[in-house]
């Protein structure tokens, strides 16, 4: 906001510090008194005042070209930031991979989506994941649906996951085999009565 000074001259020629009054644009030496309105006669600005409004001005038109101007990323540049976001400060859950579905975007393209679920603090999350542009992470055809898996989760968001990142998967080979027991030995029943277990 510019401050201005003004010069008013009074009924005799004097010069004396008005009252701007915004509702009708004029100066008044007291508002009871309406004989007393003065008319501007000049305004003048100090060449700081000049200088500060005109650095202002550039600042804005330059702000308002870089804000016209400026490259904005792609939905897949996007998705990019979100996969490496996650897999650097997302948290581990462990969760189910449900299907993969391709389907047909608007723009004519087939997507490939992960079809997940997970569980965090009693609630039930299903989501889906955009592989299309990972084949050069994981092989499509070598993925399992109904297998377990790990999500990376936002924890103040919990519905922003994924399965599959650049630096990261959580889709897991095979199912994890357990080690075969041999037949233990027979429980010792000596101790007991007879007749009771």
């Amino acid at each position: 906001m510019l401050l201005a000074r003004f010069r008013v001259s009074g009924p005799a020629g004097e010069t004396v510090t008005p009252r701007f009054d915004s509702r009708c644009g004029m100066l008044y030496l007291n508002p009871f008194r309406t004989e007393n309105v003065l008319r501007m006669d000049g305004l003048t600005l100090q060449p700081w005042e000049i200088g500060s409004g005109m650095v202002l001005l550039a600042l804005l038109v330059v702000l308002v070209f870089w804000l016209l101007m400026r490259k904005r990323p792609t939905p897949e540049e996007l998705e990019q930031q979100r996969r490496r976001f996650l897999g650097q400060s997302g948290r581990l859950v462990d969760g189910m991979l449900l299907d993969i579905n391709e389907m047909v975007a608007t723009d004519g393209r087939t997507l490939t989506l992960l079809v997940y679920d997970y569980r965090i603090g009693g609630v039930d999350y299903e989501c889906s994941q955009d592989i299309t542009g990972m084949g050069e992470v994981l092989d499509v055809a070598e993925i399992r649906a109904g297998f377990p898996c790990s999500v990376r989760y936002q924890p103040g968001n919990p519905q922003n996951s994924i399965v599959v990142a650049e630096q990261w998967s959580g889709l897991r080979s095979g199912l994890p085999v357990l080690p075969d027991y041999e037949d233990p030995e027979p429980i010792d029943t000596s101790h007991h009565r007879q007749g009771r277990y």
